[in-house]
């Protein structure tokens, strides 16, 4: 059994691929709140995220207000991720749960693809 190939070039922007779902077929709505339901569930902080499509290969990305400290409420932070995305319609948005025990990323998944050039 051979690997796939995925053929994510940086000449070809509409194929790159970014953070771990990317390579699994768009989530849906209700798949999101059930990722952000998990996030909360770990006790993890929700942080939101954007950036320019032609920059996600970038480790810097925009940081959306500051992280969510403590916040549980599922709907609220999906609000939030909303608002970045209207704010900033042509960007990639992502959402982070970060763990305050291990000090890292215990979640990253792009919620809201921006438009590819």
């Amino acid at each position: 059994m051979s690997m796939q190939d995925y053929h994510s070039r940086l000449s070809d922007p509409a194929s790159r691929k970014f953070e771990t779902f990317s390579y699994l077929p768009a989530m849906s709505p209700e798949e999101i709140r059930r990722q952000v339901a998990y996030i909360v569930s770990k006790g993890w902080n929700p942080a939101i995220e954007h950036t320019e499509p032609q920059y996600l290969m970038d480790s810097y990305w925009y940081m959306w207000k500051l992280p969510m400290f403590g916040e549980t409420d599922i709907d609220r932070i999906l609000a939030e991720c909303e608002a970045c995305h209207k704010a900033n319609p042509d960007n990639h948005v992502r959402l982070i749960g970060y763990d305050n025990f291990s000090q890292s990323q215990g979640a990253s998944m792009v919620i809201y693809r921006g438009k590819t050039v």
